[in-house]
């Protein structure tokens, strides 16, 4: 029996057991409480890092001070790549970052920030919060002792920065490419070599040859995070991140010692910094892409026969993971609430907007 099975297992043999069992009510923590939260962003990394603040200053403001957040950026407490593991063991309480970076704990974690050719931020939120996938992420957040809530999204990721074009698929192969989650395990179908970097190592890495090309964010958060200084072709359509969700994780012991008006409080502050959040994101890019094309940044769109290749990639991977039950079921949620939301989509907003643009020459 592999790990994942067997928390599984675990996960519902004790829930079993708790509901045959006659339990006292619950008993809250009194008093004012300072709660440690941990991020996967360096502290000021656009965008992302502001998400994380926001929870924090949120929940603190909306508890009168009741409950303080203490927000280590990563590197203050623990690395950003360890931010799951500390929650868990109670190390720290909280976490926010992008679920796809602990696909290792567990694959379908990656559903929860984004998937290759997978939803937009509007359909994500869709699934999300009307379609299932909120019970889902909690399913999948027992299993590993975490509440979690959507807390952020960055809106559809740029394909990256890259020293030479990508003409064809077989461009790809031997790339030292910064991607995570699912969509560098597609890339690397494709001959990438693939890294997962924190993005605050990013820049150095592509800056010293240690990487050919990355992936970050979009116009704005690259900006930022001066990757035109390094390489001027930018590709601003990807595969991998139509619509990344982040995420705000309490450790679910601490989670359950809050008055049930605190961890309405959490979840209320997850969902409005996942809002504020998209909008900041995108009421940035434009601005942002403008400059960096005055400040002579090619951009640029795959070819065909590359998205080709990305979506039979993509689809591999999803395939090694479906003997997995969870992953499984997730999938199919997924994917289902996803082809409902998009034919809606693409007959309303697609078409509105085409005629917008063609009428108004924007």
């Amino acid at each position: 029996m592999d790990r994942r099975s067997f928390l599984t297992k675990a996960a519902v043999g004790g829930a079993t057991a708790a509901a045959a069992s006659t339990l006292a009510a619950p008993m809250y923590a009194q008093g004012k409480r300072t709660l440690t939260l941990v991020t996967t962003w360096g502290r000021g990394l656009a965008g992302v890092h502001d998400a994380a603040q926001r929870c924090a200053d949120m929940i603190t403001a909306m508890t009168d001070g009741e409950l303080t957040i203490d927000l280590k950026a990563a590197g203050e407490l623990v690395g950003a790549f360890e931010v799951f593991d500390a929650v868990t063991s109670g190390q720290a309480d909280m976490y926010h970052g992008a679920d796809y970076y602990f696909v290792g704990q567990h694959p379908a974690y990656a559903f929860f920030t984004s998937v290759p050719m997978g939803m937009t931020a509007q359909e994500l939120a869709n699934w999300y919060y009307h379609g299932g996938g909120m019970g889902l992420h909690d399913e999948l957040g027992q299993i590993f002792g975490l509440k979690s809530f959507l807390a952020g999204n960055t809106g559809a990721q740029a394909g990256g920065w890259f020293r030479k074009e990508i003409k064809g698929p077989e461009d790809f192969n031997g790339l030292k490419f910064r991607m995570p989650g699912l969509g560098g395990k597609a890339l690397g179908k494709l001959g990438a070599s693939v890294q997962n970097l924190p993005g605050g190592e990013v820049y150095q890495a592509l800056a010293s040859g240690a990487i050919d090309g990355t992936e970050w964010i979009g116009p704005w958060a690259d900006e930022k995070a001066g990757f035109q200084e390094i390489t001027k072709i930018y590709y601003t359509a990807g595969f991998h991140e139509p619509g990344a969700g982040l995420s705000l994780a309490t450790n679910r012991e601490v989670f359950e010692s809050l008055t049930p008006a605190q961890q309405k409080v959490i979840e209320i502050a997850a969902g409005e910094a996942n809002q504020w959040n998209l909008a900041q994101f995108l009421s940035n890019n434009s601005a942002a892409l403008a400059r960096l094309q005055s400040a002579g940044v090619k951009t640029m769109e795959f070819p065909d026969s590359v998205w080709d290749a990305f979506g039979k990639a993509a689809q591999e991977v999803h395939e090694e993971n479906m003997g997995d039950e969870i992953y499984k079921k997730v999938y199919d949620s997924y994917m289902a609430s996803m082809k409902s939301s998009s034919a809606w989509i693409k007959m309303s907003d697609g078409t509105y907007t085409r005629q917008r643009d063609r009428v108004l020459g924007g």
